[in-house]
């Protein structure tokens, strides 16, 4: 027989497909609703999207070789915009669907949780937009000069897209870092004794993610890994982990 959260006090597992199915709908509702209003301004947003790449066209326009592309790619920069305007409220749906087993005490870390993991989703994608975008572009057009470039902005846009949405979830370690250190997952100690094999699993993730696989635009992402894994080993080293070691 299934249990119910009326009998048991706990919630079953219909339950929780129950509560997922909520807290997805109104994290859905939430982008929907950035959507709309990015939408509006989807032409110059762009703009603003590709002027750390503007210096390196040499005065060429992009282009488009389908008719549906720039449509496509209004609806493509709207999304990327509304996913980043409403991480606060989807990162509030992920902390309401497992705050029902934390400790009450643990509760308490709501607003911190959601505060301090918008700002690195947020600041990652900056990071991305204004370092490494440009960086890895600068780097791949220089390869090309013997060529005349006539970039797509399907192709413009994706390269920029997965670096910019790579590094937000990038700037995330710290976050998971201190969550598993919390509930006692994982250690600093731990943490610091498998660095080594920490950096060859950055190393690897990055050759994943890059959206191209050359060694600068890998490094990249792997070096700031590297330096957010460090900083999430020093704030496992500040705050108590759930066993109040």
């Amino acid at each position: 027989m299934v249990e119910t959260l009326s009998d048991t006090g706990r919630m079953s597992f219909l339950d929780h497909l129950g509560e997922l199915r909520v807290r997805l709908l109104r994290a859905l509702l939430a982008v929907s609703l950035c959507f709309a209003v990015a939408w509006s301004q989807s032409r110059r947003i762009f703009r603003i999207f590709v002027q750390p790449i503007q210096p390196f066209l040499g005065g060429h326009k992009l282009v488009f070789l389908e008719v549906t592309e720039p449509f496509l790619l209004y609806m493509k920069v709207s999304l990327l915009v509304a996913i980043f305007a409403a991480s606060p409220l989807i990162l509030y749906q992920l902390w309401a669907f497992v705050s029902p087993g934390l400790y009450p005490k643990e509760k308490r870390y709501a607003a911190p949780f959601i505060l301090i993991a918008s700002l690195f989703f947020l600041g990652g994608g900056l990071f991305g937009y204004l370092v490494a975008f440009p960086y890895a572009a600068r780097f791949l057009l220089s390869i090309a000069g013997d060529f005349q470039p006539a970039l797509t902005v399907r192709s413009l846009f994706g390269f920029e897209s997965k670096i910019i949405l790579g590094m937000g979830l990038v700037f995330e370690m710290p976050v998971a870092i201190f969550l598993l250190s919390r509930l006692g997952v994982v250690s600093p100690a731990f943490l610091l004794r498998n660095l080594k094999y920490a950096v060859l699993i950055i190393f690897i993730v990055a050759a994943v993610v890059t959206p191209t696989p050359d060694v600068i635009t890998q490094c990249i992402f792997a070096l700031p890994m590297l330096g957010l894994y460090l900083l999430g080993i020093g704030a496992a080293y500040l705050v108590p982990r759930r066993d109040g070691s």
